[in-house]
């Protein structure tokens, strides 16, 4: 089972409840039913890769959805490109060839307060870009605590060439806990929305200058 194989749009959560029986033969049937479940699992554990058990369970959605993994939601607000990046103290001009693809996105977390990894673009034929790093953390949404109740809002700016553009999407992920058991981490992907023509748009006609703050 690949990433790929992993994408889902946010399933409802299902409980689970095994119905009761009187007399011994419910020790029995309990006894029973964790050795096959038990057997199970180490049977599809064996057939799985390295590569697989390491790789994220993943939840999709487009801009402007609310994409809910259960340990944390995000969404991207909007995008847009520049040739350069005001930080405040200077400006950053993108490479030669490239441009910088702003995503403006926002978090929340359902009650325990954690900091968003820096996201990564993912490209239609499943290369990944890291958030570029001549832009400080703190100025990105990688910096503040997600808190439970309200949402936090921020951005996180990539320096790319226009081959990455058309069916790119931002993925946002969370660090990893040893006070969690989940066999699969959980990451967000959302679509851009960039066919070619719209990616062809962003690329050639870019703001001049991007400021840091800005949410248009």
């Amino acid at each position: 089972m690949t990433a790929t194989d992993q994408r889902r749009s946010a399933p409802p959560r299902q409980s689970r409840r095994s119905s009761r029986k009187g007399g011994g033969s419910k020790v029995l049937n309990a006894v029973v039913g964790l050795a096959l479940a038990g057997g199970a699992i180490g049977l599809q554990t064996l057939m799985l890769t390295s590569e697989q058990l390491g790789a994220p369970l993943t939840y999709t959605g487009a801009v402007k959805d609310e994409v809910d993994t259960g340990r944390f939601s995000a969404r991207v607000d909007s995008i847009s490109s520049a040739r350069a990046i005001d930080v405040g103290d200077k400006t950053i001009e993108a490479a030669k060839d490239q441009v910088f693809l702003v995503v403006q996105a926002a978090a929340t977390v359902p009650k325990e307060p954690l900091h968003l990894q820096p996201a990564e673009l993912l490209t239609d034929d499943g290369k990944r870009f890291a958030a570029t790093d001549r832009i400080e953390k703190a100025k990105t949404l990688s910096n503040p605590w997600i808190q439970p109740g309200w949402w936090s809002s921020g951005l996180f700016v990539f320096e790319v060439p226009a081959s990455t553009l058309p069916g790119a999407r931002a993925v946002f992920s969370i660090p990893t806990s040893i006070f969690y058991g989940e066999p699969y981490m959980p990451e967000v992907e959302v679509d851009l929305g960039l066919d070619d023509a719209a990616a062809q748009r962003l690329f050639t006609a870019p703001k001049d200058v991007y400021q840091l703050g800005d949410k248009r």
